[in-house]
């Protein structure tokens, strides 16, 4: 495999482990994704994983609906708060607030990259946004910029939420995919 190969094959990493964060519709979580999760595992030696996954969806009525299910409930709405809001401003140096400090400056490294978000509503610290930034990077072979962005940005925070992730998740779905992501940026550092 060539330099650059390794490179666009990482950014498709990145860009897969981010599709995993979105939450769980149709339109993208198929037999071909759900195939390609599988064969990921596999490839990785992750046979533990990736049992779990096999039998939580055979025992499932409806598999994805558990995932929304728990991607809302993690993510997005719990009662009596979000358990793992998936924004680094809420995680990083004890900010605790949405669109802190490391918004501003990761949507700054963004922009020092030549990159902004589509729309300027969003906000640039999601960990999806975040991962699709790392797939640009990994695709333009910026290795310095990514490996900055992983050791300034992504790292210090994420590991705080993973834990939460991990500790709190029903389903393993999210554990698994978590597991992949530190899998991946480590190998990115």
């Amino acid at each position: 495999m060539t330099s650059a190969e390794s490179k666009n094959s990482m950014a498709d990493v990145y860009r897969f482990l981010a599709q995993s964060m979105r939450y769980p519709t149709t339109d993208w979580f198929t037999e071909e994704y759900w195939s390609a999760l599988l064969s990921l595992l596999a490839e990785l030696h992750f046979h533990a994983e990736r049992e779990e996954l096999l039998t939580s969806r055979q025992e499932s009525s409806d598999f994805i609906e558990d995932i929304q299910v728990e991607h809302t409930r993690l993510f997005i709405n719990a009662v009596p708060h979000v358990i793992a809001p998936p924004y680094a401003s809420v995680h990083y140096r004890g900010d605790g607030t949405f669109y802190g400090r490391i918004a501003e400056s990761t949507k700054k490294f963004y922009r020092e990259k030549g990159f902004s978000l589509v729309r300027e509503d969003d906000l640039p610290d999601h960990i999806v946004y975040e991962l699709e930034f790392l797939a640009l990077l990994a695709h333009e072979e910026d290795e310095k910029g990514e490996k900055e962005f992983l050791e300034k940005f992504f790292t210090p925070w994420f590991s705080i939420f993973m834990d939460k992730v991990i500790e709190e998740a029903h389903h393993p779905y999210y554990r698994v995919v978590m597991k992949l992501i530190v899998f991946f940026t480590r190998e990115g550092l």
